[in-house]
């Protein structure tokens, strides 16, 4: 790949260079650093003698001469020198001195001069030489015998650098020059304008095909893509990946993924249609196990991200505004549960609560049984009112559905309905534990105070309720509850339902 001579000057350049392997192949465009290094060691082992490339001397005899020379006759100042030639260094242009010159002052100073210190009419005189003279000034100042450092150093002292400004002439701008800076100016403005109106149709992009507000810092890449895709024709490609702040090659990456299509449009439909089945009340872990059943694998987080692309959101919970506490009207149970919603089998711990929906037509109370063995809603009642016979006849439905041996624990707070002499009356007659809850301590009934949450979150909250009557919603409370209780999956209970569950464990 390489000739003899291309290997031999790049070994020539590394001794030159002090073995730098770097500045050898930043110079000659080749080889790769490992190359060079290969080469290297093969001519050593073959050759053995580093001194069959000498090192070349940097400065000839003709131009150090001429460097002490210009040092002598323009002021004896190194700095000068070597802003003047370019070369060399201060250190290296004293050595040639002491060679060429050997006691020749590299310096005048006013310390040599018998006159010194200098008066302030002489630094006059000397400046006043400066200004009118014909000669230069390095030969002003060998006059005076000083440097011509301090000759100037002594005029900005006297006159100042601005009077002497005005004495000097002023280059006059010519036309053509004008006119070039015109053309530039010209040309500027349009870049700005073509920046400008990129800009421009850029955010106009954004807004129609993405729908989001001004501004690109908050796309994606796959958005900044379709907007690149889309201007393409009208601006160069370079220009908008630098304005869209997009990589090269996150754009072609992303270009060839939208080709190809959309991979879960299938599972988009099958989430939508799922969520709307089920109250649009399962999250992402329900429909994530609702589509293992159906045989699809996906992972939680892909879940997650088609619910949030398809708008596949609840809503949120609302402040509960009912509570049925009416004071203390009789002596309370002790709290037996102790927030232990565990229970071994069915109708061993049971929980009662009563809560409230707001209505355009009027209001609804509704009273369950839930059963601390898997959830299930063993009874309920709901009314246009919260009265005593609301919650008797969720208790009597309850204990109609008890075994003769089963006698569980009746847990609820301390509203007024749980109080009352029909209520003690049934609990007695059917053997029945009762247990409260401090006062205003919701946690101590969390577990049906989760069964309302949920109920709401899903079947009350974000729904428009101007056309339905207090009869009509009563229905659809009793019919959420069936689905509840026998088509709602529990992910505590193994993605099935209560009933299915108690079905799986033998249970009736």
């Amino acid at each position: 790949m390489y000739s003899e001579a291309d290997r031999n000057r790049a070994i020539e350049l590394y001794f030159k260079y002090g073995r730098k392997v770097a500045s050898v192949v930043r110079e000659l465009g080749y080889p790769t650093e490992r190359n060079l290094r290969r080469w290297v060691r093969e001519w050593e082992d073959n050759a053995g003698n580093l001194n069959r490339f000498p090192r070349k001397r940097r400065y000839t005899e003709d131009k150090k001469r001429a460097a002490v020379e210009h040092y002598l006759t323009h002021g004896c100042c190194l700095a000068f020198t070597r802003r003047a030639l370019g070369y060399p260094c201060s250190a290296l242009l004293v050595r040639w001195i002491d060679e060429l010159y050997p006691g020749r002052r590299r310096i005048f100073t006013s310390i040599q001069n018998p006159c010194a210190p200098f008066s302030p009419q002489v630094k006059q005189q000397a400046v006043k030489d400066l200004c009118t003279r014909d000669t230069p000034a390095v030969q002003v100042a060998q006059n005076v015998g000083v440097s011509r450092t301090l000759l100037y150093k002594w005029k900005d002292e006297i006159i100042g650098d601005e009077a002497y400004r005005t004495m000097r002439k002023r280059s006059q701008t010519s036309a053509d020059e004008e006119l070039d800076a015109l053309r530039s100016e010209r040309d500027r403005l349009r870049q700005e304008i073509q920046q400008m109106q990129m800009e421009h149709d850029i955010l106009k992009k954004v807004d129609e095909i993405i729908k989001k507000g001004p501004g690109i810092s908050a796309l994606t890449n796959r958005e900044k893509t379709k907007v690149a895709d889309a201007l393409r024709e009208k601006h160069p490609l370079p220009a908008l990946l630098i304005n869209l702040g997009l990589a090269r090659s996150s754009y072609f990456y992303h270009r060839a993924t939208l080709r190809t299509g959309d991979k879960h449009a299938g599972v988009r439909a099958t989430l939508t249609e799922l969520f709307d089945a089920n109250y649009r009340c399962y999250g992402y872990r329900r429909l994530h196990a609702m589509l293992r059943h159906e045989g699809v694998r996906l992972s939680e987080k892909v879940v997650r991200r088609l619910m949030s692309e398809e708008k596949l959101v609840m809503y949120g919970t609302r402040r509960r505004r009912y509570s049925s506490y009416c004071g203390e009207i009789g002596p309370a149970p002790d709290n037996l549960l102790a927030r232990d919603f565990t229970a071994a089998q069915p109708n061993q711990k049971w929980l009662t609560d009563i809560t409230e929906f707001q209505l355009p037509a009027g209001k609804v109370w509704l009273s369950p049984v839930v059963d601390c063995f898997d959830g299930k809603v063993v009874s309920w009642s709901v009314g246009t009112r919260p009265d005593a016979m609301l919650a008797n006849s969720m208790l009597e439905g309850a204990i109609d559905t008890l075994k003769p041996h089963e006698r569980p624990i009746i847990h609820s707070d301390r509203g007024g309905h749980y109080r009352w002499p029909g209520w003690l009356q049934r609990i007695s007659s059917s053997g029945l534990t009762r247990s409260m809850s401090r006062k205003a301590c919701s946690p101590d009934n969390a577990a049906c105070e989760g069964f309302f949450g949920r109920l709401k979150n899903e079947m009350y909250y974000g729904r428009n309720w101007s056309d339905v009557t207090l009869d009509s919603f009563m229905q659809q409370v009793d019919r959420y509850i069936r689905w509840y209780n026998g088509h709602r999956i529990k992910l505590s209970l193994g993605c099935v339902s209560p009933e299915t569950y108690r079905q799986m464990l033998g249970f009736k």
